[in-house]
């Protein structure tokens, strides 16, 4: 039994502003079960936004890393298009497009590194938002597992979606935001706010803390002052939980408010406890697999 010792709310509605600017989402494949959920949501969200698809899939050969920098004979170029060939079977098969297709783009990257190559292309493509399986398996090794998602949190660019394998997507009516009350957030939330406009998803900015650790009604209050100052949406909800158990009780909130998906900022500063709880409370949520997540990297913005 989670046990909530005190919860304060505060609702204001805040005036719109400009449309969303998100244009190009990239989707990294391994081919797995897992991606193909992936590929759904992102598929989803690109109508959604009427952005840009890209596809992507890294793989592994040994002998095209090794004489990459020689000329390249056709078996090279053969092998890239073969792995295009299975992403246009991927994409047909499971939205119904394929390589002609208007706003979608497919691309193999050799790599030895599903990390790197994912990465490389995020810079290239200048892309505003990645989507992957939450879990998934490639032939040759893990991809989308644990560390990996983690490493990728870490160097994306841009924000990271993770989706579950069971996920359908659906129209996105509530996001939950957790927040620290920090200005760092407020950067995160206006990006969120992009994300939720054109559906007009309310969005519940949490706060979960202990009794022993919550930071008081001062900065509470100051919070929200600088969140009216400075985002502009209708509407948003804060939340103040005190509870002996964070992961708990935000899932147990995200329940009891139904949320479509969750948010996380990747925090690099602060002191090593605070980043330490933020990496272990990102890592927990990647587990829990129960609705997508999607975090932001403060090192990015």
């Amino acid at each position: 039994m989670i046990s909530i010792i005190l919860e304060r709310r505060s609702r204001f509605y805040l005036s719109k502003i400009k449309d969303s600017k998100l244009k190009k989402i990239l989707h990294a494949t391994d081919f797995s079960d897992n991606a193909i959920a992936a590929l759904k949501y992102a598929y989803f969200v690109t109508q959604i936004w009427n952005a840009e698809l890209y596809l992507l899939h890294v793989f592994d050969d040994p002998i095209i890393s090794k004489r990459k920098n020689s000329p390249s004979p056709h078996w090279i170029t053969q092998a890239f298009e073969e792995q295009k060939t299975k992403l246009e079977n991927y994409c047909r098969a499971h939205i119904g497009l394929d390589r002609a297709s208007e706003n979608l783009t497919l691309t193999a990257v050799e790599n030895r590194s599903a990390v790197k190559g994912i990465v490389g292309k995020i810079n290239e493509i200048k892309a505003e938002l990645v989507v992957v399986g939450m879990k998934g398996w490639s032939n040759l090794k893990k991809l989308f597992m644990g560390s990996t998602t983690r490493q990728l949190i870490g160097e994306a660019s841009c924000p990271v979606l993770c989706v579950p394998k069971e996920e359908v997507p659906t129209p996105i009516k509530t996001i939950v935001y957790a927040t620290d009350f920090e200005k760092e957030d407020i950067k995160a939330i206006k990006n969120v706010v992009e994300l939720a406009r054109p559906m007009q998803a309310r969005i519940n900015l949490v706060h979960i803390s202990t009794e022993k650790e919550y930071a008081g009604e001062i900065r509470f209050e100051g919070f929200k002052e600088l969140l009216r100052k400075s985002i502009h949406y209708d509407p948003i909800e804060t939340e103040v939980l005190l509870s002996v158990d964070i992961f708990d009780s935000l899932t147990a909130y995200m329940a009891i408010v139904n949320a479509d998906l969750v948010v996380m900022l990747e925090r690099e500063k602060k002191g090593v406890a605070k980043k330490l709880f933020h990496r272990n409370l990102v890592k927990k949520m990647e587990s829990y697999g129960k609705v997508p997540l999607l975090t932001f990297n403060e090192r990015f913005f």
